[in-house]
């Protein structure tokens, strides 16, 4: 999440003290809320993927470990929102639950209704989560990569949205 990200840029230009990443951390946030959508856009073929799955009647859910009420602030600036059957956020269900936990993907298949599931995503918290939760996994080569795709452990990879929905088949 953002803390960690603003901890290792601040351990690589000398560090700091729990407190100041403190304070940072809230500046941090602050400054991303009021500018959650400048220069943000989907990624090419995603909108054309959400609109493939929906006429197919594929239910879309989006977990993610970036605060609930942030993710909620970016799906409505960029009018996503009402694409999603549910948003989990890594506080939506306290403390400790956040990916790679399976149980937010638990809570997803829940509120989805149930039945079949694939997990979609970039970090290896996402391919960890999904395998822990018993789903297929795909990993997408573009986004919050951490190490090499390939080392993910994802049950395939996509390097572009154009090849989602031929992968879940």
């Amino acid at each position: 999440g953002a803390r960690h990200m603003l901890a290792q840029g601040m351990a690589a230009t000398g560090g700091c003290d729990e407190a100041t990443l403190d304070v940072l951390h809230r500046r941090l946030l602050d400054h991303y809320e009021a500018h959650i959508a400048d220069l943000t856009h989907p990624y090419p073929g995603a909108l054309d993927a959400l609109d493939a799955l929906d006429a197919q009647g594929v239910r879309l859910a989006m977990v993610t470990n970036k605060l609930e009420g942030l993710a909620r602030k970016l799906l409505d600036a960029l009018g996503l929102t009402r694409r999603f059957v549910c948003l989990i956020g890594g506080d939506t269900m306290g403390p400790g639950n956040a990916k790679p936990s399976p149980k937010p993907i638990y809570e997803m298949l829940a509120r989805c209704g149930g039945g079949t599931a694939a997990f979609v995503g970039d970090s290896i918290f996402d391919v960890r989560a999904g395998q822990a939760a018993g789903l297929p996994t795909i990993a997408c080569s573009f986004g919050f990569l951490m190490q090499p795709v390939e080392e993910l452990g994802a049950d395939a990879i996509i390097d572009g949205y154009d090849e989602l929905i031929p992968t879940l088949e």
